[in-house]
């Protein structure tokens, strides 16, 4: 092992063991995390993002394909020197895991948005979950007639510009949500997302909120709000498909108010069919047959892109969760219910 050697392998050492002090940290105290979330990670998301917001593509995305490629050209041409092929490892992982954890890594163990925004999830009978699905169908159903005419590839450019100003009107009711955002970015080749059956993602390297631009329209709105949410510092999936809902349904663009008491309506509806089918299927009759359409559409989608790749992706995303004490793995996305109706609940006793 040469000094050049020793310096990579030392310096991929240090930044894996700052990464795994920072993580036993942060899992041990919800109070650093908590800091870090709303002090420090702001501070990175207006440098970083800032940065990887200056062009119109995915920075992680091509740099994913700059991964790869240079990959297999690091490894070829030292094939012969495993010291190097070691070292460059080491280097390369510490890097990784360390800009992962300081980007996004302890923001999981820090204070939910239901403590900011002051929502207390609790017990619910059928009958509020009912309550809840009669006004999220009212709503599908008055915001149809605009929102389902309208198209994501006919104005690109308008809807990711929408998904900022949402989120902005959402902060001006939860200030939490207050501050910078960059524009979301539609990946390149959609396809890699949706062959893993993802609406979208967040890049903790570059801070940047990417998205699937091939799905359904009315997912894409609901979609790219979720991902910014993920830059105020929640990281749990049941809240950022919260906040999401929220600042679709605070916008004043159809498509984003449609997208949102849609998405609403899937979740609440799909809690009301397992506590009463019964009551379901009645209500289910009442939606629009644009919406319905909407439905039929998205779940044929997907369905295309069921296999092994979608299986395996599910999987790993399940112990992701896992592993960063989201207990009930891809389930916690049912949550979002929960946060909806004590939402619902609490504005009703402010009536």
């Amino acid at each position: 092992m040469d000094k050049r050697d020793k310096m990579m392998f030392t310096a991929g050492s240090v930044l894996l063991l700052l990464t795994a002090a920072l993580q036993v940290t942060a899992r041990q105290s919800g109070e650093f995390a908590t800091w870090y979330a709303h002090h420090v990670y702001p501070v990175l998301v207006g440098v970083i993002g800032r940065i990887s917001g200056l062009v119109s593509f995915s920075v992680v995305e091509l740099g994913l394909y700059g991964l790869a490629v240079g990959g297999v050209i690091y490894v070829a041409v030292h094939i012969r020197k495993p010291w190097r092929l070691c070292a460059g490892t080491v280097l390369l992982c510490g890097g990784l895991l360390f800009s992962y954890t300081v980007n996004c890594g302890i923001n999981y163990h820090a204070m939910p948005f239901s403590a900011y925004a002051g929502i207390e999830t609790g017990m619910y009978s059928t009958e509020e979950l009912r309550e809840l699905c009669e006004y999220l169908l009212e709503q599908v159903n008055e915001t149809v007639e605009d929102g389902a005419d309208l198209h994501y590839k006919d104005d690109r450019a308008g809807w990711k510009a929408e998904g900022v100003s949402a989120m902005r009107r959402a902060g001006s009711q939860f200030a939490c949500l207050g501050g910078y955002y960059p524009q979301p970015k539609e990946v390149a080749v959609s396809q890699i997302l949706s062959v893993q059956q993802l609406c979208g993602v967040y890049a903790p390297f570059t801070i940047e909120a990417n998205f699937n631009g091939d799905m359904p329209d009315y997912n894409i709105p609901h979609t790219i709000c979720h991902e910014l949410s993920h830059l105020k510092g929640f990281m749990r999936e049941d809240e950022a498909n919260f906040i999401g809902y929220l600042a679709c349904i605070s916008s004043e663009h159809p498509a984003f108010r449609y997208s949102g008491y849609l998405t609403g309506w899937v979740y609440a509806g799909n809690a009301l069919a397992k506590a009463d089918r019964e009551a379901y299927l009645e209500l289910r009759q009442q939606l629009d047959t644009r919406a319905e359409q909407d439905l039929m559409e998205n779940n044929a989608f997907w369905d295309r892109y069921e296999g092994r790749v979608a299986e395996v992706s599910n999987q790993w995303n399940d112990t992701y969760l896992k592993m960063n004490r989201q207990d009930d793995g891809v389930k916690s996305y049912g949550r979002m219910v929960d946060l909806m109706l004590a939402y619902n609940r609490q504005n009703s006793l402010k009536k």
